[in-house]
């Protein structure tokens, strides 16, 4: 692997000195390593995400129950302009969400707003609406955050090396690599604690901003650790089981926010 010469070096540093997002109330600021560009990893996911719908749709997995997906798309009607508080150019994201029938206990929102939630998360946790919306909040906060983004970019720094510099210039051989790695990391693989503690903490902003209850992510959690005591945990538990501390860290910043929850029930 060829070492990356003083210049390009420099090149790397600058681009981990930024950060994708405001601070809003609960104050999540870090500087994020991002070489992949925003509209790559958009491009990506949009192709990504389309290609589960098609090789769903057929099967019948698509938005089967109307009622369910009313539900689902509403709450996300409520969230999706409070996205603004973090990113301005959010709400004008081209957003997509689907229910997929599946027994899995899982829901996603890949880069640039496309969002799935299964029927097997819905059903086997019998969601309330402020449940749901801690689930919606929390997985649109790592689209916002551009967790996926800032993963491809670990991953091509590490696995890459020098090549990675092209990736930032758009040039080389890092330029055919990237579609790979971006397709890759959309959703398939797992996020890191640090990316699960920033999207709790911005997801029950994003659900009180929207008048759903931010203390409804520590019962949401705490059923996602019950049902798993009996096999595997759900997906969304693979990386960042739940825990005391998890809890802790949910109750305190749901405390900090409920203000914000109070005043959008008083403008129901």
């Amino acid at each position: 692997m060829r070492r990356i010469g003083a210049p390009a070096t420099a090149l790397v540093m600058l681009a981990a000195c930024s950060s994708t997002t405001e601070q809003g109330t609960v104050g999540v600021e870090r500087s994020q390593f991002l070489l992949v560009s925003s509209a790559e990893m958009d491009k990506s996911a949009a192709a990504a995400y389309q290609q589960v719908i098609q090789e769903q749709a057929p099967k019948g997995n698509v938005n089967k129950d109307p009622k369910q997906v009313e539900r689902v798309r509403a709450i996300a009607a409520r969230i999706i302009p409070q996205t603004a508080v973090f990113r301005k150019d959010a709400p004008g994201w081209k957003w997509e969400v689907n229910v997929l029938t599946s027994p899995e206990i899982n829901a996603w929102c890949m880069p640039g707003g496309k969002i799935a939630f299964y029927t097997g998360i819905l059903e086997k946790l019998e969601l309330t609406d402020d449940e749901i919306a801690a689930v919606m909040g929390h997985e649109i906060s790592h689209a916002l955050r551009e967790h996926g983004r800032e993963r491809a970019s670990q991953q091509l720094a590490t696995s890459i090396g020098a090549s990675a510099v092209g990736a930032v210039l758009g040039i080389g051989q890092a330029g055919t690599d990237l579609a790979g790695v971006v397709g890759q990391v959309t959703y398939l693989l797992p996020y890191s604690r640090i990316h699960e503690t920033e999207a709790d903490r911005m997801g029950v902003e994003l659900a009180a901003r929207a008048g759903y209850d931010p203390r409804a992510a520590i019962v949401l959690w705490q059923k996602m650790a019950k049902i798993s005591g009996g096999g595997g945990p759900p997906a969304l538990l693979s990386t960042h089981p739940s825990n005391e501390d998890r809890m802790k860290d949910l109750a305190g910043f749901s405390q900090r926010v409920l203000p914000l929850y109070e005043e959008a029930r008083l403008k129901k």
